[in-house]
């Protein structure tokens, strides 16, 4: 969990599904894999944020025209983050791929700390009791499902790499003209 908020996709979508497995055998308890799943979900998003209150802004100054971030845009993204920065951080941690760089953009925007952790902590938690749960409900079927869990992170995968590429084409097309 830790690994997958920190930017690095490793999705939560199977891990904590196959941690509610391990509770339906008996290894691990319900509210501890939670826990484990909450807590390493919101330090890695303290390190993503780190990363964006740290660097992410003079990044963003001196190379975000090449990707499309101009210094107007930050300024909405800090008045975004101003307006509803908690509501976004919390009800982002409820949406794959999303929940994963959410912590960025609330850090280059400096966003609270003391906040941003209350709500990353809050919006994690419903999350992980979620799929923890899913996984326990699975309980003797989960070798069955498992391969699904594959494909969609395939198709996944290759949905933002074409939304990457499509971003990246029109940026170019509009350059030429």
């Amino acid at each position: 969990m830790a690994i997958e908020s920190a930017n690095i996709p490793l999705p939560s979508e199977v891990i904590l599904p196959f941690g509610g497995y391990l509770v339906y055998t008996g290894r691990l308890s319900f509210w501890g894999t939670v826990m484990a799943g909450t807590l390493g979900g919101t330090l890695g998003s303290i390190g993503s944020y780190l990363l964006g209150l740290k660097g992410g802004r003079p990044f963003l100054k001196k190379y975000g025209r090449y990707i499309g971030i101009t210094e107007r845009k930050l300024a909405t993204a800090d008045r975004w983050f101003q307006r509803y920065g908690e509501a976004t951080v919390f009800f982002t941690r409820l949406m794959p791929i999303v929940r994963t760089f959410i912590s960025l953009p609330a850090g280059i925007a400096g966003m609270n700390f003391k906040r941003f952790v209350i709500y990353t902590f809050l919006g994690s938690l419903p999350w992980s009791i979620l799929l923890v749960y899913f996984g326990y409900a699975l309980g003797q079927n989960w070798q069955a499902i498992k391969p699904w869990f594959h494909r969609a992170d395939f198709l996944v995968v290759l949905l933002l790499a074409g939304g990457v590429l499509y971003y990246l084409w029109s940026k170019l097309k509009q350059r030429r003209w």
